[in-house]
């Protein structure tokens, strides 16, 4: 449908600025001038806009240093008549509450059924009552199946408003964003994504949802950025079932055999190269090094030409049996050679958080898929995450992303550690009010002494 849509247009064009068209061209779109471009939207836009939800949620946060409760919206689509919705994960992160209105003016609370940070995706359910009526959803294209050019809608709640839809092309079926395409490509459109619209669903002219959109738009406004609904089909019966993508680990970091952002070009057009191992991962106790050539993983051809290739590859490591030997083949100065490596879970990709009130800052735990700058100088501990503002540990001098070793002497490694040092620290705030903390701070350490006399709440 999208590429006779096209067509179309071009017909349209040709016969309103008075172009000639040859008599082959003439045979191939007879007929097509009938058709009504605004009809054929129309009827898309139809399928799949009463399914649009409008969200609310209540988040906690201690970014600020202090925790807050905040009001942010977005949006998300119906994909069941039970009440079953996706949205993303920035969305709904941190959420406490959240609330959905329907097309038709029905509110719903909602609980978050599963998320996965790594690609932005987001499961509700809506809480009907026992005697709701099927809702109108919508159903998942093939994102595969599109090209540049292509017509598609975004459709979603921006700015906080209820809902709307705008029209515009697929500007590319297959972008690579550097240090966000993990496990999925990006879809690219200039159909306007404005803040609000996250979550929403990017429709094609079949009226299937082919995408999800997750970026608004950026460099100069003529960039908006989805998720493919095939990732979206690849991730939901984990997140619905598992309340999450239980993704594997090896700690392999992937280049490809030709980096023109590098300006590096591999021999061989088979495999994808081994830029490096994360430490302490199965792929480096494995003795796997930098710059072999992966081949086969479980003889699967593991082919990463350019970098667009290499979210699919992660993608297939992710989802690797746990604690179950891989089987890998690999090229190193010119000799095949054959290795076994044992993924593990990935685990959490984000620490979590703790505010220390009268102190005036929130900690959070080192993370290495989160925090790997952090992570580099230590692999377990906790750092200054948000500093009220104003307040005592920002007149101490504290910032954001200090590591925090020590608190008046004793060692600091988890949550619960400072949790207790600064409960001890309040019950006897009568007898001492100062306290010297050492941070790591970009790979230097220093002291830093914090009084917390004042109460700046009560200010």
């Amino acid at each position: 449908m999208n590429g006779l849509i096209q067509r179309l247009v071009i017909v349209n064009i040709a016969l309103f600025s008075g172009l000639a068209i040859g008599q082959p061209a003439k045979e191939q779109i007879s007929g097509l001038e009938k058709l009504d471009f605004r009809e054929v939207i129309a009827k898309a836009k139809d399928k799949v806009f009463p399914a649009v939800v409008f969200i609310k949620c209540l988040r906690q946060t201690t970014e600020g240093g202090t925790k807050a409760t905040q009001e942010v919206s977005g949006s998300g689509v119906l994909i069941s008549d039970k009440g079953e919705l996706l949205t993303n994960w920035h969305v709904v992160d941190k959420a406490v509450e959240v609330r959905c209105l329907l097309t038709d003016g029905q509110a719903y609370d909602a609980r978050v059924v599963g998320t996965d940070k790594d690609t932005d995706v987001a499961l509700l359910q809506l809480k009907l009552p026992a005697d709701a009526k099927p809702l109108p959803f919508a159903t998942l294209g093939e994102s595969g199946k599109l090209t540049e050019g292509d017509f598609v809608m975004a459709m979603g709640a921006p700015w906080g408003l209820s809902r709307s839809v705008s029209i515009g092309i697929i500007s590319c079926s297959k972008r690579y964003l550097p240090n966000d395409s993990e496990y999925s490509l990006w879809l690219q459109t200039d159909a306007s994504i404005s803040p609000g619209n996250s979550g929403g669903p990017l429709v094609n002219t079949d009226g299937q949802v082919i995408g999800l959109n997750a970026r608004g738009m950026i460099a100069g406004g003529d960039m908006g950025f989805a998720i493919p609904a095939d990732t979206v089909r690849h991730l939901l019966p984990q997140v619905r079932q598992q309340g999450k993508v239980q993704w594997s680990w090896t700690g392999l970091q992937l280049q490809p055999l030709r980096d023109f952002n590098r300006n590096n070009y591999f021999e061989g057009t088979e495999g994808v190269m081994v830029a490096d191992t994360d430490p302490e991962s199965p792929a480096r106790r494995a003795g796997i090094r930098a710059r072999d050539r992966l081949l086969r993983v479980n003889g699967k051809a593991a082919n990463g030409l350019t970098e667009e290739d290499l979210p699919a590859l992660r993608r297939e490591l992710g989802m690797l049996p746990k604690d179950k030997p891989a089987k890998l083949e690999l090229r190193r100065d010119g000799q095949t050679i054959a290795l076994e490596v044992v993924p593990r879970e990935k685990g959490k990709v984000q620490g979590e958080e703790l505010d220390c009130p009268r102190w005036d800052f929130a900690v959070k735990t080192i993370n290495q898929f989160d925090n790997p700058d952090l992570f580099f100088h230590r692999e377990k501990g906790v750092f200054i995450y948000g500093i009220k503002s104003p307040g005592n540990a920002m007149a101490s001098g504290l910032q954001t992303q200090d590591i925090i070793l020590r608190i008046d002497g004793k060692e600091v490694a988890t949550l619960d550690d400072v949790k207790n040092i600064h409960k001890s620290a309040l019950d006897n705030i009568s007898d001492k009010h100062r306290m010297v903390l050492t941070v790591l701070r970009n790979g230097r350490q220093m002291q830093m002494v914090v009084d917390f006399a004042r109460d700046y709440a009560r200010e």
